[in-house]
């Protein structure tokens, strides 16, 4: 018995189609999808010489009601789209396509307005790039897609799309990936405090040397296929910088209100491209909650018995609240806000956390804190996803602490590590990039290995100073990856800071004018800001060893326990590990886990110095006089007023 094809739409795709379909197929011809379509029917074709957003909007609604298996092709701007086969129940539908294709284009503004008002009308002319031979070759694509769907065999548009060009003819596939908040076919599940419970699973490294626990190369074989693609992926877009001293390659986060690079930066660009995908999936998982619904919409104090008071996490000061100009508002009890579930390792129990504390976009604009994607990290499980976000929210409250205190860090000598990989980099850096390199144990109270890096410019042009920093159980991994961010910046940036010297110069007598990260970077290119940096930069200090200045640690075979170690060093300290699961359909397809972690009490990193948050956070004061810096415990008007040179 033959299957039964609807063949919906009235213009010349249509009729083509029809033709290359009859012989085999019983067919049901309608101009319009508001007709009706019988339950019979085995497979739906919308298509029309133009687009017509509406078309597909009721498509979605009637067949989902019949259940019935459809696919669409049509002709925008002199490009034939086919796709997707959409299957009622089944997440990828026409609006997930539609949403990952106009988000990848650069003029994604433009085409959403553009969608909404082809939404609003009923009738629609023909594209006039719509040639008959380019129909004609839409025709025999969609027909063989058709005949494979109706055999039983997976087609190439179930999460794809063909796209032809009207005039050259030259057609392309392009893969994309479900959009879980869509409107059409996501289904996320509420978030809850039973699903944000963590019991912690072992998590082997793949091999002794490794804390990693999914081999490099596995990942290489799903990374670009399914995250990257210029025409419908959510990373769209790949560079190589070739005047960074290393391989660096970066990766485009589109965003409707802008691109966002995302960089990787080894010793090969192969492997640059894959920590720069990873980066984008770690960026694109931290912006909003993407595999859970928020349910909670409360006051802190109807919810204070299970909630993070945000307070431990520092606010903005009394002084800041009061600009006229500032975005936000003093943190108020009393005031409704979104929560989302996290887990307490110190409390051994699920807690709510401010959403805007746990996705860093959340708080752009409105809230009581600026918050950045401090302590997002990606895993290949979800313990390692845990280890490394500890390890930045490590990094980055070491360096401000230095910063803040103004601590004379231990310089420490490069060579005496031991590892020629090392020597290597510093070497390049000063060969290649004309920069000396400078490494201090920058390690605060928990013991874990931290390093600051200062990379200095042996000649007149480009920036003076970079400054970065590393976080690592091995501190020698620590010293490359902070020698990796500062080697990023050397040669990139130094026609741009050239152009703006003046503007920067301003910035130094206007701490205020630092607006923007990369304003921080800049600022210490400037050789009048060397002096701001002489608490560290001390010529007559000894260097010291890498064998004096860190301790050997225990070796495991299996991350879950290097993380259990921190953890238990976190407990000694009082201060609690809290973890929110960012995790996506999107990444968890690949088993690959994105978590934010907030340690009270650590200092956040902040870009933009009327955005800097102290209040709130007296370890700032306390630690230096702990760690033997100072005598006694720091007042708040010790502090450095400057803005710090995080990269």
């Amino acid at each position: 018995m033959k299957d039964t094809v609807a063949v919906i739409g009235e213009g010349q795709l249509a009729g083509f189609v029809y033709d290359v379909l009859s012989p085999q197929y019983r067919l049901v011809r309608q101009n319009h999808i508001e007709a009706g379509v019988p339950e019979s029917v085995s497979l739906a074709l919308v298509l029309s010489d133009s687009w017509n957003p509406s078309a597909y909007d009721l498509a979605e609604e009637s067949f989902r009601r019949t259940g019935t298996p459809w696919l669409r092709a049509f002709v925008s701007f002199g490009e034939g789209v086919i796709g997707p086969l959409v299957r009622p129940g089944v997440p990828g539908c026409s609006q997930c396509a539609d949403t990952r294709r106009l988000l990848a284009g650069s003029d994604r503004k433009e085409m959403w307005e553009l969608q909404q008002r082809l939404s609003a009308q009923n009738s629609m002319r023909p594209d006039p790039w719509a040639s008959r031979t380019a129909l004609w070759q839409m025709a025999g694509l969609l027909a063989a897609e058709a005949r494979k769907i109706l055999q039983g065999n997976k087609g190439q548009t179930e999460n794809g799309l063909f796209l032809i060009h009207t005039q050259t003819l030259n057609t392309s596939r392009h893969f994309f990936l479900p959009d879980p908040l869509c409107p059409v076919c996501g289904e996320l599940p509420e978030d809850s405090a039973a699903a944000s419970r963590i019991v912690l699973q072992p998590s082997p490294k793949t091999d002794a040397d490794s804390y990693r626990s999914r081999p490099k190369n596995e990942l290489k074989k799903v990374l670009a296929s399914d995250y990257l693609d210029a025409r419908t992926g959510f990373l769209n877009g790949k560079m190589i910088d070739l005047l960074s001293p290393f391989a660096d390659a970066s990766i485009n986060l589109p965003l409707f209100a802008g691109d966002e690079g995302c960089a990787g930066r080894t010793h090969s660009y192969a492997d640059s491209e894959l920590t720069a995908i990873l980066e984008g999936l770690e960026r694109y998982c931290g912006l909003s909650p993407r595999g859970k619904r928020t349910a909670v919409y409360d006051s802190y104090r109807n919810l204070k018995d299970r909630a993070l008071d945000p307070v431990k996490v520092g606010v903005h000061g009394k002084e800041q609240y009061e600009r006229p100009d500032f975005p936000f508002r003093p943190f108020d009890p009393d005031q409704p806000v979104r929560w989302v579930w996290g887990y307490s390792f110190l409390q051994e129990r699920p807690i709510l956390v401010p959403e805007l504390l746990a996705y860093y976009s959340s708080g752009c604009g409105h809230g009581f804190v600026y918050e950045t994607s401090n302590g997002c990290a990606l895993g290949g499980s979800l313990e390692e996803a845990i280890f490394y976000g500890i390890l930045e929210v490590v990094e980055r409250d070491s360096f401000l602490m230095t910063w803040y205190a103004r601590l004379p860090l231990p310089r420490l000598d490069p060579y005496s590590a031991g590892d020629l990989e090392l020597d290597l980099m510093v070497e390049r850096l000063q060969d290649v990039a004309g920069y000396d390199v400078y490494l201090y144990n920058s390690t605060m109270e928990n013991g874990i290995p931290s390093v600051w890096a200062v990379a200095k410019n042996r000649t007149q042009k480009g920036l003076n100073l970079i400054c970065a920093a590393g976080a690592h159980p091995d501190p020698v991994r620590a010293a490359k990856s902070a020698l990796h961010e500062t080697a990023g910046m050397l040669l990139t940036f130094r026609d741009k800071f050239e152009e703006n010297r003046k503007q920067y110069e301003r910035m130094l007598r206007d701490p205020y004018l630092v607006r923007e990260m990369e304003d921080h970077s800049m600022l210490y290119g400037l050789p009048q800001a060397e002096e701001r940096l002489h608490f560290l930069l001390d010529p007559g200090r000894p260097a010291r060893s890498f064998a004096e200045e860190f301790k050997p640690r225990a070796k495991h075979a299996d991350l879950t326990d290097d993380l259990k170690d921190f953890l238990e060093t976190f407990r000694k300290l009082h201060l609690d590990v809290i973890v929110v699961d960012q995790t996506t359909p999107e990444t968890l397809r690949n088993g690959l886990h994105c978590v934010k972690v907030l340690i009270p009490g650590m200092l956040p990193m902040t870009f933009g110095q009327h955005l800097v948050r102290l209040t709130g956070l007296e370890r700032v004061l306390r630690i230096p006089a702990e760690l033997r810096f100072v005598k006694e415990p720091l007042k708040p008007e010790q502090l450095n007023p400057h803005p710090h040179p995080f990269p």
